[in-house]
């Protein structure tokens, strides 16, 4: 009985998320993040590098 429980609730929150993730509100963050290691900013971009 729990498990079932348990396996339900798993199961929406796995939906829910999955939903927020595809939504076409965030498509474009998604865009700005996947282009992220495309751009080169210089050798000097890295402050921590001595």
């Amino acid at each position: 009985m729990i498990s079932g429980i348990i396996s339900s609730i798993l199961l929406v929150l796995f939906v829910v998320g999955w939903a927020w993730v595809w939504s076409p509100r965030r498509r474009a963050e998604f865009e700005r993040a996947a282009q992220m290691p495309l751009h080169d900013d210089g050798p000097d971009a890295r402050e921590d590098v001595p």
